[in-house]
């Protein structure tokens, strides 16, 4: 078997336009498997320079392989099974600007760079006040992305044609909203001046952005096979389901220069990523947070069985396309294409999601992810939807613990003070005294959910029929 490096196999040579902040799995799975398609498809000709954003990473890794690894997709595309591997070429080298600073800030001096792309984690989009501007580099990301900013500009004497375009792929709503706050408070901290100011806001752009596809990793249990596939020693292999989404939110201009499109991409150019964020929020995890309590009482484990299952697969489809569905303001052919998508992601046969998993923290879930449905729902159709009432019964009965009828055990995971009072609730064996003391709760709420009509008397009829029936003849009820 061969080791994976440029004497081994074909790395192509193209300008470095793009310096990214990151070499986790996510990036290199997405960001650069689109990049590479760009260079394929629609001749964008740019190579990738990677950053380490903290002092342990893995660029000495990547760099022993010359950058070079592999992406295997797994999933269903339109109802096929698929499972490729593609060798990414995209990332020209890889650098620690804990041990590479002088190296790192010379990114600045190159003309031809273009793009700044990121993804430091949720908590790396932070503003540190202890960082200052001679710092060797700046702790943290926002710190030394203004580091290479003012070193562009000094360099360029302030030529407003040499701006970078900003993507941070942080999990974060708004992230360049974010970003970009974070830049400022460092101009105004190390006293940057006006000018500096003014090139950054004229000649840069900071972006929001929607990321979306599933990438578990190193594949550990599948790697000897797929190194005996390709023939090469590669350990830096990165799984990813085929579903793939990047809304960014910029005008027109910066699309033609990020031609993804040509190559046939799920990349959108759009005015504001809300009304994006709002539908993963309601049709991918909001199905989610209900479908796992409801299967699991079921007797079902796995996400993918509980989408093929005669009867909770019916509720799923009821709970996307009959109720949050109807709570969303997109167009609705776009809007049930997402929710096709998302049960072919959640079909995927190569991924066994445990609904346990889901279940940690259900509650916080339920308030950022059905809750809203629920009063919108009630608001336009005049009744509340039935589905995702019984969704939360079903949290609310599996927060009683015990076992699950084939001796399963029911073990949920919350903040203390919710399993205390769920534990204090269940304990007066009054289903109604449950239901009330769960919808009065603010600090899970910040209201009482007692206040919505009909919604009390709903959740105790379903949490009786759930104790005598059990849930799959509960769930038949709605259907």
């Amino acid at each position: 078997m061969k080791p994976l490096n440029k004497e081994t196999a074909v790395k192509a040579q193209r300008p470095e336009r793009i310096i990214q902040f990151g070499e986790g799995n996510f990036l290199r799975a997405f960001v650069d498997w689109i990049i590479y398609n760009m260079n394929e498809k629609a001749d964008f000709n740019s190579s990738v320079v990677v950053v380490q954003p903290i002092d342990k990473g893995m660029v000495d890794m990547l760099n022993k392989q010359d950058c070079l690894y592999h992406v295997n997709l797994q999933g269903l595309d339109k109802g096929n099974v698929v499972n490729s591997l593609t060798m990414i070429d995209v990332i020209s080298r890889a650098m620690n600007p804990y041990t590479q600073f002088e190296e790192f800030l010379k990114l600045a001096e190159q003309p031809e760079m273009r793009f700044i792309i990121s993804n430091t984690t949720e908590a790396g989009i932070a503003f540190d006040p202890s960082c200052k501007l001679d710092d060797a580099p700046a702790s943290s990301y926002p710190g030394k992305l203004t580091q290479l900013l003012y070193h562009r500009f000094k360099t360029f004497n302030g030529d407003k044609s040499k701006g970078f375009i900003i993507f941070p792929c942080e999990l974060i709503f708004l992230n360049g909203h974010k970003l970009k706050e974070c830049i400022y408070q460092y101009i105004e901290l190390w006293n940057l001046g006006a000018e500096f100011k003014t090139w950054f806001e004229e000649a840069c752009g900071v972006y929001a952005t929607l990321v979306d596809r599933i990438v578990p990793g190193f594949p550990r249990k599948d790697i000897d096979a797929i190194k005996e596939k390709l023939q090469y020693d590669d350990n830096m292999v990165v799984q990813a389901e085929i579903f793939h989404l990047w809304v960014i939110e910029a005008p027109q201009e910066i699309a033609k220069e990020f031609p993804a499109d040509k190559a046939g991409l799920n990349v959108l150019f759009v005015p504001s990523e809300a009304p994006y964020h709002e539908r993963k929020v309601c049709l991918l995890n909001g199905p989610h947070t209900v479908l796992s309590p409801v299967a699991y009482l079921s007797g079902i484990n796995i996400v993918r069985d509980a989408c093929q299952h005669e009867v909770v697969g019916k509720y799923i489809d009821k709970v996307m396309f009959h109720e949050l569905m109807e709570t969303l303001n997109l167009p609705k052919e776009e809007l049930q294409q997402f929710a096709k998508d998302v049960l072919e992601r959640f079909n995927n046969p190569f991924v066994d999601h445990q609904v346990t998993s889901i279940m940690l923290n259900s509650f916080p879930k339920y308030e950022t992810r059905d809750l809203p449905g629920l009063k919108t729902y009630l608001q336009r159709k005049g009744e509340l939807p039935k589905g995702l009432v019984l969704g939360l019964a079903a949290i609310i009965t599996y927060y009683k613990g015990g076992k699950r009828a084939d001796g399963a055990e029911i073990v949920p995971n919350d903040a203390p003070e919710i399993m205390q009072l769920l534990k204090d609730l269940w304990a007066t064996g009054d289903t109604r005294k449950v239901a009330e003391g769960v919808l009065a709760a603010k600090f899970i709420w910040n209201e009482d959910l007692n206040q919505i009509p009909g919604l009390t008397d709903m959740v105790v009829s379903f949490l009786d029929s759930i104790q005598e029936k059990g849930m799959l003849e509960t769930v038949k009820s709605i259907l």
